[in-house]
This record gives structure tokens, C-alpha cells and sequence, in this order.
């Protein structure tokens, strides 16, 4: 953002934000909630920073303790819980088998509505995982701190092969089903991946379409950038068919239904890795240049994941939780596979368009399964508000919590979102967070304060903004102007570096308003996310740009 753009006059933002209502929780949703402590904003101050995100980390199972809560020896190149060690799969999956293994972890439901819908318990969450970690462990040849990129559509063989991936200590760098095959590519070429996971074709609007030629694409650019793609793992959509015209490449392409008959029966023990060991790669759109390949850790990750599933969103082990958004995005790895497994809960996946073949879908689906939490993009909202703003109504599904995230929602549009969706109980959370963050930046924490349409609430607890001009000086709550957003402290959520690139790591998030580029102090290290925003004199956080 430049001087000339970010004078946004008070007018402006109070257009935007600042006379909309408060709207408070139904007391029925306080009285269930995961938190309605309001200390635990005493307990997440500065003041007790970092040790306080000893309670996200002891969500978790650990193989060995760590000795250091936060080690800055690398700033801005943060690292979490250093010196313990577990494993993400196990910790999704496999502590979750003495009580809960007949439990639905994921239920899917494909788009053709003539296919029926059907639950993967626990149980056969962790045998497909294990025989997938074989496949790839004594297939592939796969083993700790290796890449494996994986561009699949909306289908849970998706994050089977994650958690697959996370048991051998590999890292995951998934790719949205819907880019192209140079993007794939692209993606392959910068993270040296030398296993490429992929399917035949998927459902989209109705239509059987073929994703197996994006995989050739993707192998020929990341030739063109030096990097072998030994073997290309395709999965069929109709399990014995091939759906694709794109011819099998011997010797380089494989039937993962076929391939991984050899490993039935077969189990493979979660590697322990090191907390900061990656877990995943996330690349970056690229609109403004190479794609950034973020690393996360495994530790510092899948604790705040967890702990935003449990607090924000408000998932208990026995709710269906609808996240509608995609397993390649950010989201759809906190808010689909590791934070809802992680706590045990039932997480629906959804394959193809919202409104397929009727704006309907959505809700005939949370009629069906029974979903309870809701969890999408103002984008859709707005998309569902369009094609059939009266269906909600026909349709006999109740939500006690609502989650908005990806980009600001106008008050209008929100309103309709909480009384016509919502059917005026729903808790609403406007999230505000990105890639780079892991998890939630910004919310209301729906038992602890109210609801304001159009704004992305307050940080979360143990999040510390600040709002500062062009030249580092610091605008106080309700200043009426906006600023650069940027967050004082570190958070375990936080990606450790730009893949391969430390320098862009540093120039692109940390150098703005950073004054001493030797410290190893946290405080002199503010992440600036790029957004734009102001504070109101309540400490709400109505982002103007994302």
C-alpha cells in the first residue's frame, strides 16, 4: 500500500463499518460454548507471551515434550515448541481409535445426487491412511522431509493422502484442483517434488470433466525447471474405470486403486519428527510474481488449528461440521482436515458447485446430514443469496454457529447470511486471516462478544495488532484513518519461511517495520500481512482491503 492510497477518509470507513448494530449470541449458544472464559484474553496478554500457547499445545499428543516454548535464534524465522516431537497424522487419526474409532471422521458427499453420500469412520480413516503411507513409503519411495505434490479435486482420497504423507514425516504441498497443469507444474519445480498425486477426472456443474492431462502438463514444466517427476500416482473417481482420454504413461503413471491392493492390511507407525519439521507447503497464487511456496510446521500448526477449531469455531466431538470451502485452499487444510480431525470431529466434504444442480443443495445436505456448524466464503454467500435467496427457508436444517471467511462481507449481505441462512440464532464469525497465518487472525468469540455485520471482529486471543502509517508510527483504536494492520508478537499458526527463499520471506512480510535487521527479539519483528484497515475505539478490526 502507498501514502497516496491509504488516506481513507473517516467517512469512508464508517461507511464501511462503524454504524453498523451489535447483534448478540442466542444465550442457548453461550451456554454450550468451547469459551466463555473472558479471561483467557488476560491469559493470551503480552504480558504472558509466549508461554501462554502452552494450552493450544498441550491439546495435542506429544512423543517427547518440548524445552523451549518459542526459540527466536533465527528471527524472523520463528520456531515453536523446539525439542518435542509428534506426528500430525497420528494426532488426527490414530488417538482418536480407543474411544471414538466407529465415529464418522468425514462424510462425503459427491455432487451427482444419484450418488449417495457415505461416512469414513475412524477406523477406516486410519487403514486407508496406513496403506497409503506403504504405497508411497515402499511404491515411491518416500521418505521423511521429502515433497510430494498432490493436485486433486474435492474427494476424500485427497486427504487420505495428506495424512499419508504427514505419518512419513513427507511434506504436502497441495495444489486447488482447479489451477492448470503449468501452475501444477510450477509448484513441482520449486519444491522438487519427485511424486506427483493426481486424479482422473472429477465432477463440476454436472459434468464428468478430465484432470489426468493436467498431470502431463505439470510433469513437462517442471521438467523445463530441472525437476524429474518419477512417478505420477493417479486416483480414479469411479474406482475400476478410467475417466480420463489422456493416455497412462508406462513406467511413470500408476492406478493408485490398483497399485495399493499389494499394501492391504499393511500399517506403518507415524515417523516422530521434530516440531519445526515442515508439515506442508502452501503456495501462493503468484498474481504478483513467483508462487511463494509457505512452509508450516508441524507443531506450532496443528496446535493453533486445533485450538481456533475448538474456541472459534466452536466444534464439540459430537457436532457435524460443514467447512464449503476447498481442501487446496488455506482453509480447507486448518478448517477441513487438521484442525476438525485433529479434535475428533465429523467433518463434511462436498465435491462439487454450491448451487448444482439447483440453489438448494447446500441446505438439502444440512438437512440430510444433520451439519450444525457452517463454515464458508462471502463469495458464496453472496453466489447463494443470488440464485435462490428464499431456499434457505424450505429446508428443515438448524445451525448454532457460522463462520464467514476469505474476504470482507458487506453488512447487507451478512444480514442476510444470519437471518435467512442462520434463521436469526446462528452465531456469525467474521474471520480475517491468510496463507501465511495458519489460522484465525481476527473474530468475535461468539459466547464472549457480540456480532458486528460487515466487521472481522477483535484478534483472537494471543494475536496483538497494530495499526501504523507509512512511516512506522503507531495510529490509535477509533483513529478514523487507516493503516497498515500488522501484528506485534508471533504466533504458532505463523508460516516459518517462504520455501527455498528467505530473503523474499523477510523483504516481503517483515521488512517494512523492522528497524534493526540483526535483532532476535521478537518485538522488533511486526508481520505485516499487507492489509489495509483501521481499529474502532472497541478494537475491532473491519479489514478495508484483504
Amino acid at each position: 500500500m502507498t501514502k497516496d492510497t491509504m488516506e481513507v477518509t473517516e467517512a469512508q470507513i464508517a461507511v464501511h463499518w462503524q454504524e453498523e448494530e451489535y447483534k448478540y449470541p442466542s444465550t442457548q449458544f453461550i451456554a454450550q460454548a468451547n469459551m466463555t472464559d473472558p479471561t483467557m484474553y488476560e491469559r493470551f496478554s503480552l504480558d504472558n507471551f509466549p508461554e501462554c500457547f502452552k494450552e493450544y499445545a498441550d491439546m495435542l499428543d506429544w512423543y517427547k515434550y518440548w524445552h523451549t516454548t518459542l526459540d527466536t535464534s533465527d528471527a524472523p524465522c520463528f520456531k515453536w515448541f523446539v525439542g518435542g516431537e509428534l506426528n500430525a497424522s497420528y494426532n488426527c487419526v490414530d488417538r482418536h481409535l480407543d474411544k471414538n474409532r466407529n465415529k464418522a471422521a468425514l462424510i462425503y458427499v459427491p455432487e451427482p445426487e444419484a450418488e449417495p453420500d457415505y461416512a469414513i469412520t475412524y477406523q477406516e480413516l486410519w487403514v486407508r491412511v496406513n496403506e497409503m503411507a506403504a504405497l508411497l513409503r515402499d511404491f515411491c519411495g518416500v521418505k521423511k522431509g521429502d515433497r510430494i505434490t498432490i493436485h486433486m479435486p474435492m474427494v476424500p482420497e485427497l486427504p487420505v493422502t495428506m495424512l499419508a504423507c504427514a505419518r512419513l514425516g513427507a511434506v504436502h504441498s497441495v495444489v486447488f484442483g482447479g489451477f492448470s497443469g503449468k501452475a501444477c507444474g510450477e509448484r513441482v519445480g520449486d519444491s522438487g517434488s519427485k511424486v506427483l498425486v493426481t486424479m482422473d477426472a472429477y465432477y463440476r456443474n454436472g459434468k464428468l470433466l478430465e484432470h489426468k492431462d493436467k498431470a502431463d502438463e505439470a510433469v513437462a514444466t517442471a521438467g523445463d525447471e530441472g525437476v524429474e517427476v518419477e512417478k505420477v500416482l493417479v486416483w480414479q473417481r469411479v474406482p475400476g474405470t478410467y475417466s480420463a482420454e489422456t493416455p497412462m504413461v508406462e513406467g511413470r503413471d500408476y492406478f493408485v486403486n490398483d497399485v495399493i491392493r499389494q499394501y492391504h492390511g499393511q500399517r506403518v507407525e507415524p515417523v516422530r519428527v521434530a516440531a519445526e519439521d515442515p508439515l506442508f507447503l502452501m503456495y501462493t497464487s503468484g498474481t504478483t510474481g513467483r508462487p511463494k511456496g509457505c512452509q508450516h510446521g508441524t507443531g506450532g500448526y496443528l496446535a493453533y488449528v486445533t485450538a481456533t477449531s475448538k474456541y472459534v469455531q466452536d466444534i464439540h466431538p459430537e457436532d457435524v461440521y460443514w467447512c464449503m470451502a476447498d481442501i487446496g485452499w488455506i482453509t480447507g487444510h486448518s478448517y477441513i482436515v487438521y484442525g476438525p480431525l485433529s479434535l475428533g470431529a465429523t467433518s463434511v466434504m462436498y465435491e462439487g458447485v454450491p448451487t448444482y444442480p439447483d440453489a438448494g443443495r447446500p441446505w438439502r445436505i444440512a438437512e440430510q446430514l444433520g451439519v450444525n456448524i457452517f463454515h464458508t466464503a462471502p463469495t458464496t454467500v453472496r453466489m447463494l443469496r443470488k440464485a435462490g435467496p428464499d431456499e434457505p427457508a424450505k429446508y428443515n436444517f438448524k445451525f448454532k454457529h457460522m463462520t464467514t471467511v476469505g474476504e470482507p462481507i458487506e453488512p447487507e449481505v451478512w444480514r442476510w447470511y444470519y437471518n435467512a441462512i442462520g434463521k436469526g440464532e446462528a452465531a456469525i464469525v467474521d474471520t480475517w486471516w491468510q496463507t501465511e497465518t495458519g489460522g484465525f487472525l481476527c473474530t468475535t468469540m461468539p459466547a464472549l462478544q457480540p456480532m458486528k455485520p460487515g466487521s472481522a471482529g477483535p484478534a483472537v486471543p494471543g494475536i496483538h495488532p497494530v495499526v501504523y502509517d507509512e512511516d512506522g508510527n503507531e495510529l490509535p483504536m477509533g483513529a478514523g484513518v487507516a493503516g497498515n494492520i500488522c501484528i506485534r508478537n508471533p504466533w504458532p499458526g505463523q508460516f516459518q519461511t517462504i520455501w527455498g527463499d528467505r530473503d523474499r520471506y523477510v523483504q516481503t512480510y517483515f521488512a517494512k517495520y523492522n528497524k534493526n535487521p540483526n535483532s532476535t527479539d521478537w518485538r522488533d519483528w511486526p508481520y505485516f500481512p499487507g492489509g489495509a484497515g483501521g481499529a474502532t475505539p472497541q478494537g475491532f478490526f473491519p479489514v478495508l482491503g484483504r
